[in-house]
């Protein structure tokens, strides 16, 4: 058996070029970077803080620290002025989330409103800044080779198992947001536990709104884009358009046969919620992967 990572990026048409901000774009990018970095920084000092007391009186769960990620995620997208609608409730129980993929943006919107726990891979853990934050906030890390794929799924199981509500994307690389690839279905193997019979997991449609006058693409984070120059036009942008978050209803595991057939079916409600809200492109939806 091969155990070559399987590490694919969705390459979709280039964005426009963008020369870079105007002197009111830095003067933005000079309030908003500092201010956002201040946020993090502390809720980051107040979680590291505050974990060794609530592991003693909590052990893994996490009830004090994840609200303060909630609130910096909140400000996050506050210093942005990326505005958050909800439709639907997220799931209260243990299980998962599972959503489409179009930006790091997502990590904000999806953790704004719920306590959730990130299952991401297992470079982002050396990315700095987010890296930091990733690991204190209790993100599972993984790393997609078949040889390693058991002990994750066991990993994964032992975190349900102590009430953790994980989130992951299924589609295993993020796109323009106009579009939903195909759902991966080896992590939903770790939900097809008999220990665990009642496990849900609730599927996400992830809707990003451009601003007046941008193309709809605006906020997709895809292919070889970078990091660093895509957060400088967040920065500097003059207005900034909308999030919707549309939690649908919860599926229970045990229903479905096999983890295949959870995954497409979880596939077909997040492409419906896309759909439905005017934001799923038909034309050139087929998947453009390429090894990264």
């Amino acid at each position: 058996m091969s155990s070559t990572p399987e590490r694919l990026t969705w390459h979709g048409v280039e964005p426009a070029p963008w020369d870079g901000p105007d002197l009111l774009g830095w003067l933005r990018v000079a309030w908003r970077g500092p201010l956002l970095g201040v946020v993090m920084l502390v809720a980051l000092g107040i979680s590291l803080a505050l974990r060794p007391l609530e592991r003693r009186i909590w052990g893994l769960s996490r009830p004090v620290t994840s609200r303060i990620t909630q609130g910096a995620c909140r400000a996050a997208l506050a210093i942005l002025g990326l505005r958050l609608r909800l439709t639907g409730r997220p799931m209260e129980g243990h299980g998962a989330m599972v959503a489409n993929h179009a930006s790091w943006l997502d990590i904000f919107a999806l953790n704004a409103r719920a306590s959730v726990y990130f299952v991401s891979k297992a470079e982002v853990a050396g990315w700095p800044g987010i890296g930091w934050l990733a690991r204190a906030t209790g993100t599972v890390f993984i790393r997609r080779e078949r040889r390693e794929a058991a002990a994750q799924v066991r990993m994964m199981r032992a975190r349900l198992a102590d009430g953790h509500r994980l989130v992951f994307f299924p589609e295993g690389t993020s796109t323009d947001g106009r579009r939903v690839l195909p759902f991966k279905a080896t992590l939903f193997a770790a939900f097809l536990s008999p220990d665990q019979p009642d496990l849900e997991i609730q599927p996400v449609s992830v809707v990003y709104r451009a601003p007046e006058g941008a193309e709809p693409r605006f906020y997709g984070w895809w292919g070889d884009m970078e990091f660093g120059p895509h957060m400088l036009r967040m920065l500097a942008a003059r207005r900034h358009g909308r999030i919707d978050v549309i939690y649908h209803p919860a599926l229970k595991v045990a229903d479905h046969p096999d983890r295949k057939a959870l995954a497409r079916e979880l596939e077909a409600r997040v492409r419906a919620g896309l759909e439905s809200a005017g934001a799923l492109d038909e034309a050139g939806s087929q998947p453009v992967m390429a090894e990264a």
